[in-house]
């Protein structure tokens, strides 16, 4: 019996240890390139980088076994997420149509919003959908295409505050919260009151969500909210003072890369813990992360504005250039107050390759917020190629025991 508990024991701290995260790596890599990342290591903590880096190698039977690097990680460390929590918005949502399906509610029904509270908007129509018709499956194409801010907002609204919060912490995302609807000034109470919705298939009304009203706050235990020197109010005028973040949404970098690895690999979670999507809901976001918005006809882009490389901030940064062929990266990014974010999974299929990667980093030299005045170009946008294709490079040189099968990540980019 005791020879048992001892094997048992062993085994636990095994569990335990190749859980650990390595947190040395990623610092000696950058380290090792003095002129990509010397600029940003000269002064830790000033650009707030945080890193995670999973590798992922497979096992006979092609199931994914993961081994993941950090630097700089802190989820009490506060940065604006600023998009990236539009990907728990197309989740859940999809999540929410599933859980109403008896209704007759499906991702392609008519989504009609209306407004019951000071400071909400109508939405009857999309002209950008091939009916020229809005709904879930249409916001979720805009979302993950180019970051439509009107379509997280709408999602939001469909969901509701609470039960966002409520699906966090169901999936085990602990450092984070979703309070606020993006880019309209959503703070405090209005941003507590949820629109009715009504859903239609043709003329059939099958579900009719009134207005939600959320009166939580989902305090969470963050330093870093109040930053900088100043920052320019509603009127453009320059406030002497820092720049309080407090309220706003947060969203960890590891959590979002948590919820990354429970999207793309459900098979490598306990069943009670797997999202509750269907097959189809795996295709649509799977397609839309990774495809480029020039590959799209509805909604259609000017590709002046959306270039192919547009969302895919690690390899690429924002340069405008061809992507490689062989290259897709499934992900979602999100810029604002200094800060760029992506969470990212790479997959190249002529060499076989695929990990995650998830960074945050951020440059405001004049410490003043709301004056569109960041490093995005010079830091910013570098930094997060450089990171990328280093880690890229770095894959291309490992050697694996079993080549992956990636053929579900090859998607039909015509649908």
């Amino acid at each position: 019996m005791k020879r048992i508990l001892m094997i048992a024991f062993s085994l636990m701290s095994l569990s335990v240890m190749a859980q650990k995260t390595d947190t040395v790596f990623l610092k000696k890599l950058m380290e090792s390139k003095p002129e990509l990342f010397s600029a940003v290591l000269h002064r830790p903590g000033y650009n707030q980088i945080q890193i995670l880096y999973t590798q992922i190698d497979r096992d006979a039977r092609n199931k994914p076994i993961f081994k993941t690097f950090s630097y700089a990680l802190d989820p009490r460390h506060y940065f604006y997420p600023a998009s990236t929590v539009k990907l728990a918005a197309v989740i859940f949502a999809l999540e929410k149509v599933n859980r109403l399906k008896s209704t007759g509610l499906t991702a392609k029904s008519i989504m009609i919003t209306d407004s019951a509270y000071k400071g909400q908007t109508r939405v009857s129509k999309d002209t950008s959908a091939r009916n020229d018709l809005p709904s879930v499956e249409h916001y979720i194409k805009k979302i993950l295409l180019t970051s439509d801010n009107d379509a997280f907002n709408r999602l939001f609204e469909f969901i509701g505050r609470a039960e966002i919060n409520k699906k966090l912490k169901a999936n085990g995302l602990n450092d984070s919260r979703i309070l606020n609807r993006l880019a309209i000034g959503d703070a405090g109470e209005s941003a507590k009151h949820t629109n009715p919705v009504k859903f239609y298939n043709g003329r059939k009304l099958v579900y009719d969500q009134p207005a939600q009203y959320d009166p939580k706050d989902y305090e969470l235990q963050l330093t870093n909210l109040v930053m900088g020197k100043g920052y320019l109010d509603s009127a453009d005028k320059l406030v002497n003072k820092p720049f309080s973040l407090a309220g706003k949404n947060a969203f960890s970098i590891n959590d979002q890369q948590k919820l990354m690895q429970k999207l793309i690999f459900p098979e490598a979670f306990p069943v009670n813990e797997r999202l509750k999507l269907t097959a189809e809901d795996y295709k649509l976001i799977y397609t839309y992360m990774s495809k480029y918005p020039t590959e799209s006809d509805f909604p259609k882009y000017d590709p002046k504005e959306f270039w192919p490389t547009y969302a895919k901030m690690l390899y690429y940064g924002r340069e405008q250039v061809t992507p490689d062929p062989n290259i897709r990266i499934f992900n979602k990014y999100g810029d604002s107050y200094g800060y760029i974010i992506d969470n990212s999974f790479f997959v190249d299929f002529k060499n076989g390759i695929e990990f995650f990667l998830t960074a945050v980093v951020h440059s405001n030299e004049d410490g003043i917020f709301n004056d569109n005045k960041y490093e995005y170009d010079t830091v910013c946008f570098p930094f997060m190629k450089n990171l990328g294709q280093s880690i890229y490079e770095l894959e291309l040189k490992r050697t694996k025991k079993f080549k992956p099968n990636l053929n579900k990540f090859k998607m039909d980019y015509n649908r």
